[in-house]
């Protein structure tokens, strides 16, 4: 039998001489089975099936968008001074410490009356649709930290993100497809880099899968390297045969050296992965069959909503493909071009939410309109919010003590609001931990957050480290 007709299975099995026939059992069995994950299925019934987080990276300012503090209009100019001999501090330096009003208006919306600042017209629509946590707390305000704790419930690297612990928990819905696909913006990657979508300690295979979702004008496409370059003549169906013939061979002898690393596995799935997604990917990203209705809806048809609205759209068909987890970023890291609005509230935070308030309500729309939101859980989060005093003359700098977070689907109960901010929108009065969200997250997917553990260097690692609990006031 030559090595090109063995099946993977066969193929580790014969070669990898370090591999006991449990331990490569045990590396297989998600793949045996599109819903037998490590928690061999579920805990509970489950609410959702999907998660699609949309992440605004650089730090969302709560009072000029979700969380209105008229004390802020009242004092605006003067002197902050949040009383008790409470110690004031700045991230980047805000000397004065001035009280900053909202430059923006607000109204209320909805049945629920829920004020939304005029920067976001379009999810002000939806308010009753969603349900807020508007007292969120981080205790770091440093880009980089907070990034990763909202990621994976930690501050520090290593650790694997929500998303991961999803694809290694529940499996694969669809073959054909990663469990887990992250869309960053086009401008680059968010703080952290790769390491926001890790699997950590996890199986390698359980990393955050990397899609360019833009148009291929500039010539580039939503998967590199998924197919071979037109003009590379000297790649052949044979040569191609003779690659993979060799690559067996050298994973065989790596695998009998190093049978405890899960990054063989991952290789040869990703390999597998990426013959079938030859065939479905292109598909996916095809929009050509989605109407002009659908597209105006997402905000295709203007230059300042088309790239979000696009990586929405390609969300909710990757939704439509039972892809597990779907994580669609606003914002790269660095000091411009994203949600940390130093400078000037009045201008930087209009330019990023112009971008993304039509998109994300038509994707709400779009999933509700084809009976696809009760199934799927939409979140809405950033890494911290912003100060109640002006840095410079109308910028706003970190503030770990509160930020806002919405979820809608999946089992949310719609039109609620939970948690508090103090009077100046500076500390949260009922914090809401990521802890909370992450626990909550998987208590819809069906999934007890202290049930769901990893050995790792003598510690049951989890999502939720030892803290956490389900937010059942939001649920329905």
């Amino acid at each position: 039998m030559m090595i090109q007709d063995l099946s993977r299975r066969d193929f580790l099995l014969r070669t990898g001489q370090g591999f006991g026939g449990l331990a490569l059992a045990h590396l297989l069995r998600s793949e045996d089975a599109l819903t037998g994950g490590a928690v061999g299925g579920i805990h509970h019934a489950p609410k959702a099936k999907r998660v699609i987080q949309l992440f605004m990276n650089g730090g969302v300012s709560q009072m000029d968008t979700f969380d209105p503090k008229p004390r802020l209009t009242q004092l605006n100019d003067q002197a902050f001074d949040p009383g008790a001999g409470q110690l004031v501090e700045s991230v980047t330096g805000s000397p004065g410490f001035k009280v900053l009003a909202s430059p923006f208006e607000f109204k209320q919306y909805g049945r629920s009356g829920r004020w939304v600042s005029s920067v976001f017209p379009h999810m002000a629509g939806l308010v009753d649709e969603l349900a807020f946590l508007t007292s969120m707390t981080s205790p770091t305000n440093v880009h980089g930290l907070g990034s990763y704790l909202q990621n994976t419930g930690f501050t520090l690297p290593g650790f694997p993100c929500v998303g991961a612990w999803v694809s290694y928990g529940l499996g694969k819905l669809n073959k054909n497809l990663p469990e887990f696909i992250v869309m960053p913006d086009p401008d680059g990657l968010p703080y952290n880099n790769l390491g926001n979508f890790s699997a950590g300690f996890l199986p390698a295979k359980h990393q955050g899968v990397v899609i360019n979702a833009g148009p291929d004008s500039n010539g580039t496409t939503p998967v590199p390297f998924l197919f071979p370059p037109k003009d590379a003549r000297q790649i052949t169906p044979q040569s191609e045969r003779a690659g993979r013939e060799l690559l067996a061979q050298l994973n065989g002898a790596f695998a009998g050296r190093f049978p405890s690393n899960s990054e063989l596995d991952a290789r040869v799935s990703s390999y597998e992965m990426a013959a079938r997604m030859q065939l479905s990917a292109p598909e996916v990203f095809d929009l050509k069959s989605e109407s002009a209705a659908t597209k105006a809806l997402y905000g295709l048809d203007h230059e300042e909503t088309s790239d979000f609205g696009r990586r929405c759209l390609i969300g909710r068909r990757m939704m439509e493909r039972d892809v597990r987890f779907v994580q669609i970023w606003s914002g790269a890291g660095g000091p411009s071009n994203n949600w940390d609005n130093h400078a000037n509230i009045q201008e930087q935070l209009p330019f990023m939410s112009r971008q993304v308030d039509q998109p994300i309500s038509g994707l709400i729309k779009d999933l509700k309109s084809r009976g696809m939101l009760d199934e799927t859980l939409v979140v809405w989060t950033t890494e911290f919010g912003r100060m109640p005093f002006s840095q410079g003359e109308a910028g706003r700098d970190h503030n770990g003590g509160t930020f806002v977070t919405w979820l809608a689907g999946g089992g949310v109960k719609p039109g609620v609001a939970i948690g508090e901010s103090d009077e100046w929108g500076w500390k949260a009065r009922s914090p809401i931990q990521c802890y909370d969200l992450h626990a909550t997250m998987l208590h819809l997917l069906g999934v007890d957050h202290e049930r769901l553990t990893v050995r790792h260097q003598g510690i049951d690692r989890r999502l939720t480290d030892v803290h956490g609990r389900v937010l059942k006031e939001i649920l329905v």
